[in-house]
């Protein structure tokens, strides 16, 4: 029996890397899936390629019109989501902390953690009609061992991280768990960005380098704990945050 069968998820960010990982899990496992995406071609790309149990929504999750749309969208394709997956996120390049231009720090913001307070906000309500609900969001071993460089991304991946147990412990009395994700970093499409130079295989040994499992976090390995966590498997988990980083913050 496949593990959320007939569980309807939404997963924003979920045109590629980590969120593209999860939708295609979650499908396979019997959950219909609403990708929302700052790209919608892609988003929709992704989920024609997934079949009929997945729809697309365009969704900037930094502005709260367009993810109640996002929400809507989800309710009105397959119903009430009962997983949220807040995966969306960007970072600033890796640099010296003076270097970063408010512009910059309020994007990072926007997308990291205000995103968040825009999604709680529109499904909590209907979660808490029903009783039910689990809420994953992503935030990164940035949040719990830091990497020079990359202080204001770091500091919103702290927030996402604080800011899961909190919740998790407001919303517990109504039967919704909330927690956090935290990989290490991976080879999505803000690896140049995280490293601040190259993308090459010296310089992605370096980051190798400090997991001692040797290798970077991959799609599908967020994907399976986010599976874990959207499961009656984890019941009784709540306010977590779940490393995914081959040992990088032992």
């Amino acid at each position: 029996m496949t593990r959320i069968q007939n569980k309807i998820a939404l997963i924003t960010g979920a045109a590629g890397g980590f969120g593209e990982g999860i939708a295609r899990l979650f499908a396979a496992e019997g959950a219909r899936v609403l990708i929302a995406d700052l790209d919608g071609e892609r988003a929709m790309h992704v989920a024609e390629s997934i079949g009929p149990s997945a729809q697309a929504v365009r969704c900037d999750v930094s502005i709260a019109d367009d993810v109640n749309t996002a929400v809507d969208a989800c309710v009105k394709a397959f119903g009430v989501p009962d997983i949220v997956v807040n995966n969306a996120g960007t970072t600033h390049r890796n640099q010296p902390m003076l270097e970063v231009d408010e512009a910059t720090f309020d994007r990072v913001f926007n997308v990291n953690v205000k995103s968040i307070f825009h999604m709680t906000r529109a499904v909590v309500p209907l979660m808490r009609e029903r009783r039910s609900g689990s809420i994953i969001n992503i935030g990164s071993t940035a949040g719990l061992r830091p990497r020079p460089g990359l202080t204001w991304y770091n500091a919103s991946k702290g927030a996402v991280n604080l800011l899961s147990k909190s919740m998790a412990a407001e919303l517990g009395p109504d039967n919704i768990r909330v927690n956090a994700i935290c990989p290490v970093m991976g080879a999505t499409g803000l690896i140049e960005q995280f490293l601040g130079v190259p993308d090459t295989p010296e310089n992605r040994a370096k980051i190798v380098a400090s997991i001692p499992l040797g290798r970077m976090s991959t799609p599908e390995d967020v994907a399976n704990a986010a599976l874990w966590l959207a499961s009656d498997a984890s019941a009784f988990i709540t306010g977590v945050e779940l490393p995914v980083d081959g040992g990088r913050t032992i």
